[in-house]
């Protein structure tokens, strides 16, 4: 199975929105409660905020499949805010989150960003602490009423 890192297309969108609800609900029941999940993933980004997000300078990395269907992706702002970083439950465990971040980490570079930084679930943490991003703190907060938490994670640049 050969994958391929490429920039975001705009006919990725509805792919990209499918995958992020399919990885909350998947893959999130292994460290929220169903409540938690059903929350998170409720109302989540759509396919047309996707291509918007992209058309104000978001870079969206995508790794897709053999058939060129995404199966993981990262969303990175111009200031350097990892927002999203997701996989397909079906190509979790096999290294993309750390090829999506290493990515995201050159082109900040690039771009002369000092600091990434990001808010990364229970599930996705690991990922970002492999990748050398460190722990600023738990964040405990409540989305449409219910108890959540995710980690402030940040990674140096310099």
């Amino acid at each position: 199975m050969t994958n391929t890192l490429r920039q975001f297309k705009a006919d990725d969108a509805p792919a990209l929105a499918s995958l992020t609800v399919d990885a909350i609900r998947t893959i999130g029941a292994q460290a929220y409660s169903p409540e938690q999940v059903e929350v998170w993933s409720m109302g989540h980004i759509t396919a047309e905020r996707f291509v918007a997000r992209a058309e104000v300078g978001h870079q969206i990395y995508v790794i897709a499949d053999e058939s060129d269907a995404p199966v993981a992706y990262a969303l990175l702002e111009p200031d350097g805010h990892l927002d999203m970083l997701y996989c397909s439950p079906t190509h979790a465990g096999r290294g993309l989150a750390g090829q999506l971040l290493m990515h995201a980490e050159g082109h900040a570079r690039t771009l002369g960003v000092a600091m990434l930084y990001t808010e990364a679930s229970e599930l996705a943490r690991p990922a970002f602490e492999r990748a050398g991003y460190r722990i600023i703190r738990r964040r405990d907060f409540k989305l449409r009423g219910v108890m959540i938490h995710n980690y402030t994670m940040e990674k140096p640049l310099n």
